[in-house]
């Protein structure tokens, strides 16, 4: 196991600033997954911590000690590409231990390790064969296991399922996250898939345009993302935003409206100021849907996505679409009139800024 600790790393691509100054600590055994959209610096990142590209600023440590201008091999991390990298001409179990033989290991030291990495894995009956023998799945592992036998400090994975089909993404994730448990190594994983993130994750940093914008643990994110730009990254379906504004009320409360006809009562506080432009969030699973007579909030179906288990509902209200998150089997026509609640204690109140708002509804 290994801690990773980043002091104001950048990195710069001629005039292009890719990675602005990050500061980061990942702890012994943490699984800590790099999100963000593309061209937010991820991968980029990885590759810093990695050794594969040279950092323009700043300094990163494993385990206390300044690996900055250290090449990878000399790191102490593996590393698992998006791409499996597997040599065609080579078995799996040549493929495993390739590493350990150009390290000079002593042939028998290679090949218990292979064993025991393939035990790990449960691909011991596929060491003969050749990549081209294997499934995507048998390939993600060799190339997992590659990794493995090198016992590293750090495990680097670079979108190792976006290759994968959605089913046997399912079946990775589960194996991944065993793998984890029995190795009690250090994860730093990188992906596009926010879900990924959600169920694998100890911490989540979320990346825009080279910096951090949120670090912490997967529900910390989704109830309190600190902007707006978090709040509609982290949640699937994507949270719902509303123009939103403060109206002074009687006895210190104020009234958080919305142009759809909603409106909750507001303790007074600090940050909260009258007739300021704001957007209020609502996840679509704190949205329910209600008989419009004498419903605050009303609009009509657009379209209904019918999952199995669930119906993600779309209404229109006047210019905005909001997305109703709907257990089981919904029966909603296209047009047909309908009222929305939403869930008090799951608001989310944004500044023009995108900066979170803290406020407590009455």
């Amino acid at each position: 196991m290994a801690q990773l600790v980043l002091h104001q790393v950048r990195k710069s691509f001629g005039a292009a600033e890719v990675i602005r100054g990050l500061d980061l600590s990942v702890q012994d055994g943490e699984f800590c997954v790099f999100v963000g959209p593309s061209g937010c610096g991820k991968s980029t990142l990885l590759r810093l911590i990695a050794g594969l590209e040279e950092c323009s600023g700043g300094r990163i440590e494993i385990d206390g000690s300044d690996v900055t201008q250290v090449p990878p091999a000399r790191r102490g991390i593996a590393m698992v590409f998006q791409s499996y990298a597997l040599y065609p001409h080579m078995s799996v179990a040549d493929n495993m231990g390739f590493g350990l033989k150009m390290a000079g290991v002593a042939a028998e030291c290679i090949a218990a390790s292979v064993k025991q990495a393939a035990t790990i894995l449960q691909i011991e009956h596929l060491l003969e064969r050749r990549p081209k023998d294997l499934s995507g799945g048998q390939r993600q592992r060799v190339a997992i296991g590659r990794a493995i036998v090198r016992s590293p400090k750090l495990f680097l994975l670079d979108e190792p399922l976006s290759n994968l089909d959605a089913a046997l993404r399912v079946d990775m994730r589960i194996e991944l996250a065993q793998l984890r448990t029995q190795l009690g190594a250090t994860f730093i994983y990188v992906t596009h898939d926010q879900v990924e993130a959600m169920t694998l994750a100890d911490k989540i940093v979320v990346l825009r345009d080279g910096r951090i914008e949120q670090c912490g643990a997967p529900l910390e994110l989704y109830q309190r993302p600190v902007n707006q730009f978090v709040a509609g990254f982290i949640g699937s379906p994507k949270m719902n935003f509303l123009p939103a504004t403060l109206r002074p009320g009687p006895s210190g409360v104020l009234q958080l409206r919305t142009a759809e006809g909603g409106q909750w009562a507001l303790a007074e506080r600090a940050g909260l100021v009258p007739d300021e432009a704001l957007v209020l969030g609502i996840r679509p699973e704190h949205v329910q849907l209600c008989a419009p007579d004498g419903a605050p909030v009303q609009g009509r179906v657009r379209m209904s996505e019918h999952l199995g288990s669930e119906t993600l509902v779309h209404v229109q209200l006047g210019a905005q679409r909001l997305q109703v998150k709907v257990e089981g089997q919904a029966a909603c026509a296209l047009g047909e009139p309908v009222g929305l609640q939403f869930k008090a204690s799951c608001l989310h109140l944004f500044d023009a800024q995108g900066r979170r708002i803290d406020m407590e509804v009455l």
